[in-house]
């Protein structure tokens, strides 16, 4: 008698080595077939003198139902929270290179000029901000006047009201380097406590793999969400 050497594997090995993990859908399908299958299983069994009651097999289906919808509703949302992610990170990934307004009192000085904002939440008579050196003294002030809620972005060319003059009389900006400011907000004579300030700072780099979502990477105030910035400028 021949005997017929096999040359490969056989169709059920590749189909069992190549199966695919099932996924959460498979897993609904799978808790389908099983319900289906125990209920058939009971309805032929059944005692003809005592039937299953209508009511229970209605129940019963009705709560496989209910299970079914949350387990897709669960596959809705973890799609919704993906593509979430892919956004926010294409988003964030937008703005290296960009500068932005974080919550902050810090103010960076180049080249005699530096950036700052202002955010209100309620409407304020008047509004100033006062600037002080490393040692906490107060070396300049900007009066805003009255301003409406909202995020106000500042510049200061890095003059004081006392700065020197320069040999063709034009005012010398402070030097380079870092300062502080505050924010003084008023309505009807009382200082609003609903003013803060917004130090500039630039994104340098973003992370997408951080368990809290996509942080952006500034020099200054360090790592921070999307949420944080107050304004891209």
């Amino acid at each position: 008698m021949a005997i017929t050497a096999t040359t490969g594997p056989s169709s059920d090995l590749l189909a069992a080595v190549n199966a695919k993990p099932k996924g959460s859908a498979d897993a609904v399908q799978d808790a389908t077939d099983k319900f289906m299958t125990l209920l058939v299983t009971q309805l032929k069994n059944q005692d003809p003198l005592n039937p299953l009651d209508n009511a229970q097999i209605t129940s019963q289906l009705a709560q496989l139902s209910t299970v079914t919808g949350v387990n897709k509703l669960n596959d809705t949302l973890e799609s919704l929270k993906d593509s979430y992610r892919s956004s926010e990170a294409l988003a964030a990934t937008n703005l290296i290179g960009r500068g932005v307004l974080v919550d902050g009192s810090g103010l960076k000085v180049v080249e005699g000029q530096g950036v700052m904002g202002v955010e209100l939440a309620t409407p304020a008579d008047n509004v100033k901000v006062v600037i002080t050196d490393a040692a906490g003294k107060e070396i300049h002030t900007i009066d805003l006047g009255a301003q409406q809620p909202g995020i106000i972005p500042l510049g200061w060319d890095g003059i004081t009201a006392d700065a020197k003059l320069d040999a063709d009389g034009k005012p010398i900006p402070v030097a380079d380097g870092s300062y502080r400011f505050r924010v003084v907000a008023t309505r009807g004579g009382q200082e609003l406590t609903d003013a803060n300030p917004l130090q500039f700072d630039s994104v340098v780099s973003v992370t997408t793999n951080s368990k809290d979502g996509v942080k952006l990477n500034l020099p200054a105030k360090g790592m921070v969400t999307m949420a944080d910035v107050k304004q891209v400028l």
